[in-house]
């Protein structure tokens, strides 16, 4: 279970409103289970609206960082603009290249936004939930 810091998720937040209509994109690092860092990335995908891929010079630069800091990869985010409770959609799961990666996805149809949390296995084509915290809140259970 990775635990979050409320600032962390809020950045998530203001990178998905800034974004909006279009998709958002990023890496969560840290150590162990806590995260320590959220990495922005730029969405290049063709079709923006209803898919991500991040552009590989932000990617590279963005793990050369996560290196430096003595960091790994715990999560990815992008959002689903369109959708109050997100779930990972066919083309996410086909894409999910990092099975040990935390895929955290962000609704932002409703008043507030809203954050799921998976494990998906691509190569299986399978997705199930997984918790986190939040620092100082109630666990996320799946």
């Amino acid at each position: 279970m990775i635990v979050l810091q409320r600032a962390q998720v809020e950045e998530m937040y203001a990178h998905a409103r800034e974004a909006q209509p279009l998709e958002c994109c990023g890496l969560v690092g840290g150590a162990g289970k806590s995260a320590r860092s959220v990495y922005r990335l730029r969405n290049v995908a063709r079709e923006a609206l209803v898919s991500y891929e991040a552009a590989p010079e932000d990617l590279f630069d963005a793990q050369r960082r996560m290196r430096e800091r003595g960091e790994q990869l715990l999560g990815i985010y992008h959002s689903h603009p369109r959708s109050g409770d997100p779930v990972p959609s066919e083309t996410d799961v086909r894409l999910a290249y990092y099975p040990s990666a935390i895929y955290f996805i962000i609704g932002l149809e409703g008043q507030e936004p809203t954050l799921g949390a998976f494990r998906i296995s691509e190569g299986s084509r399978l997705w199930e939930r997984a918790s986190y915290v939040v620092s100082g809140e109630e666990i996320v259970e799946a």
